[in-house]
């Protein structure tokens, strides 16, 4: 876990959720659970191989992803929320919330 946050905490919030991507996998894994690589592929099927990596990697080392490694041929491995990742979801939801008044008032003036 990153140890050199910035004293401000909407600053701390954005440092960890610093792209679009992170947030959409946090929102699928806060609605769908407990996912593997691909099934999270499925979900977001603009997103390519190495960048999903990278963000579950970072998520990873924030602490708000845990992932899971089987030892069967092949390896499974799947990627679940931590407690710090779950307690996300106000943010998430206020999103979502935010997003849907966002479209009624912008359809409302076309």
């Amino acid at each position: 876990m990153n140890k050199d946050l910035p004293s401000c905490p909407l600053r701390i919030t954005l440092t960890l959720m610093d792209n679009k991507w992170k947030a959409l996998i946090i929102g699928e894994m806060l609605f769908e659970g407990t996912l593997r690589f691909n099934e999270l592929r499925k979900a977001l099927p603009n997103i390519s191989q190495k960048i999903l990596t990278q963000n579950l990697r970072s998520l990873e080392d924030s602490g708000l992803v845990n992932r899971k490694i089987f030892a069967e041929v092949p390896p499974r491995v799947e990627y679940s929320l931590t407690d710090l990742g779950f307690s996300l979801k106000s943010i998430v939801d206020s999103m979502i919330v935010w997003g849907e008044n966002y479209a009624t008032q912008v359809q409302r003036q076309n």
